[in-house]
């Protein structure tokens, strides 16, 4: 058998279907929202592989720093001969997992890309041999199955991407991943940790305005696939703190009173001058909220690593 397997969940036609969708339904309410994953073309991709290297952008290099120091930590901690990332991209940052796993069986990375997928997956079993690689397709915010492997397995969801997710999202998502555990599996949880205001914004409005070009893409994303006609131009970058619900919000906010067609929906849009369109919102946590919602799902929090700076936090949770 080959050691890496590729197995499709998501229908072809799902990732058409789920924009309009989303496009749909977040222009036609008040106020205005659509999801980040739609950031993600693979323009967009490469403008979050450049804010990632960004000086302003901590999270990536703080959580390398916890993987790089703490990977045998974690390793030794969950005893997993399965690891299964969740929004696996690239599996980049997976590697110093791995590379602390020699007794791993089988990764099973996860994600909506096929390409992604396939060219991560087929440079680890080249690079590891013995490794098997069985990578799905699959939309893990809509329930996912697993493939049959030895357990025990350790399900990883890196990047502090379920801060993307609201209050109740975050709940459905967290119930969801611990109906996938069994005795003895566990979760490797990446969280942003709340921190100084200025740190924060800076993070998501760089100097160098990557981050704003990189807002902007969801406008190139209606403009292609849906034939919308909206002016990048016309919508200024806005990234805030929320204080009271302690998340970022990134907007596009419209500089002048526009309509906006989306033909595919037969849709036209309006816009107020300084109205603003919500683009992603990026929780950041403390411990305490952490522990508690990870409790509410069913699953026990037993590790909690950082890095120096407590900047970011993983921590390993198994079934309560």
């Amino acid at each position: 058998m080959s050691p890496f397997r590729l197995t499709r969940t998501l229908p072809e036609d799902a990732t058409d279907a789920a924009l309009r969708a989303d496009v749909l339904n977040g222009l036609t309410r008040t106020p205005k929202t659509l999801p980040p994953k739609w950031f993600y073309d693979a323009h967009g991709s490469e403008l979050f592989d450049r804010i990632t290297e960004l000086p302003e952008y901590y999270p990536t290099r703080a959580e390398r720093e916890i993987l790089l120091g703490r990977a045998a930590e974690i390793a030794a901690a969950s005893g997993a001969r399965a690891l299964v990332e969740l929004g696996s991209g690239s599996s980049d940052k997976t590697r110093h997992l791995l590379d602390a796993m020699p007794e791993l069986h089988t990764y099973v990375p996860v994600d909506v890309s096929e390409s992604a997928l396939r060219q991560a997956g087929e440079a680890l079993v080249a690079e590891r041999p013995g490794l098997e690689v069985h990578a799905l397709i699959a939309d893990f915010t809509a329930g996912i199955r697993l493939p049959e492997t030895p357990g025990p397995r350790l399900v990883a969801f890196l990047g502090g991407t379920i801060g993307n997710l609201v209050p109740e999202e975050r709940a459905a998502f967290l119930t969801s991943v611990r109906a996938l555990l069994a005795p003895g599996d566990a979760l490797l949880l990446g969280t942003d940790l709340v921190k100084d205001e200025a740190v924060l914004v800076a993070a998501y409005d760089d100097a160098a305005g990557v981050t704003a070009a990189f807002n902007k893409n969801v406008l190139f994303v209606m403009n292609r696939e849906l034939g919308a006609d909206f002016d990048p131009g016309a919508f200024d970058h806005v990234a805030l703190w929320d204080a009271e619900r302690e998340w970022i919000e990134m907007r596009l906010r419209s500089r002048t009173a526009q309509t906006v067609k989306v033909p595919a929906l037969d849709l036209a849009v309006d816009f107020a001058a300084g109205e603003e369109l919500r683009t992603e919102v990026s929780a950041k946590f403390r411990r305490e909220g952490v522990t508690a919602e990870l409790a509410a799902a069913g699953l026990d929090l037993t590790h909690w690593w950082t890095d120096e700076e407590g900047r970011f936090a993983l921590s390993l949770s198994v079934a309560g």
